[in-house]
């Protein structure tokens, strides 16, 4: 097909693209197409409406096999960002989220950045619907929106990827002449904050502080907001995790004392 030549190298790398609850494999497929433009080769699939693989999605990609045979499907969005460093979350609707809200020019120069030091990232795309969820972008570090018409705000799945997928392409060949995160030091893989979550949650629910029960996904999601933003280290999170068992194992002693 036109302006695909197999002889030469293939650019391949970059963040990984993770879609979320996408429901058409023709847009899957597109937005495939989309990243292979532009070098981007690491997609990922979480919970895909119409299941996996997709003839549908395989058609669209006009050519792009590779993005889509090395695809990874996860079954939640957690799953899917498990092994990340750094993580941006696209939507165009304020969340309430005390988040970090950047432009496309901006998200792809500090995802160039944080690559080349290493620090694997990510990308969080909505199904086409209604999106991403207020749970799926509570994973995420900062909020990626697009200066599109307040009035007619909604991109197509595969819109938002090549968007993306383009000032990556943009930023990835300047890295060289930026300065990069090198020497700072690595986020936190999300794996180990979440179960620093799942512990610090279940010891204040535990302590009465998770109340009253209606609001407790709110708090629970404003206190993850808070750690996010933090960007806590491995030894930050070890260190947490220490002063929680040092105050609740305090807590536990009184309680047998007074059994």
């Amino acid at each position: 097909m036109a302006g695909t030549d197999i002889t030469r190298l293939k650019v391949t790398g970059g963040p990984a693209v993770i879609l979320v609850r996408p429901q058409l494999g023709e847009n899957i497929g597109t937005a495939a197409r989309a990243m292979a433009n532009f070098g981007l080769s690491e997609m990922r699939i979480v919970a895909p409406r119409d299941g996996w693989p997709s003839e549908s999605a395989a058609k669209a990609a006009s050519g792009a096999d590779w993005v889509l045979d090395e695809a990874k499907l996860y079954e939640t969005t957690a799953d899917a960002v498990a092994d990340l460093a750094f993580i941006y979350a696209t939507t165009a609707r304020q969340r309430g989220m005390s988040k970090e809200v950047v432009e496309p020019v901006s998200a792809a120069d500090a995802l160039s950045a944080r690559e080349v030091s290493g620090q694997h990232c990510g990308i969080l795309f909505g199904g086409e619907r209604s999106g991403l969820d207020n749970a799926d972008i509570a994973l995420a570090d900062a909020i990626l929106t697009y200066p599109v018409n307040p009035a007619f705000a909604s991109l197509n799945l595969a819109q938002a990827v090549l968007i993306m997928s383009y000032e990556w392409q943009r930023a990835a060949g300047t890295a060289g002449t930026r300065e990069t995160f090198a020497g700072v030091p690595e986020p936190a893989p999300r794996e180990e904050l979440f179960h620093f979550f799942e512990h610090l949650e279940s010891e204040l629910d535990a302590g009465g502080f998770l109340k009253p029960p209606e609001k407790t996904p709110v708090i629970i999601r404003n206190i993850r907001n808070l750690f996010h933003r933090a960007q806590l280290t491995s030894q930050e999170v070890r260190t947490l995790r220490g002063i929680i068992v040092a105050l609740t194992g305090k807590r536990y002693q009184r309680q047998k004392a007074a059994e």
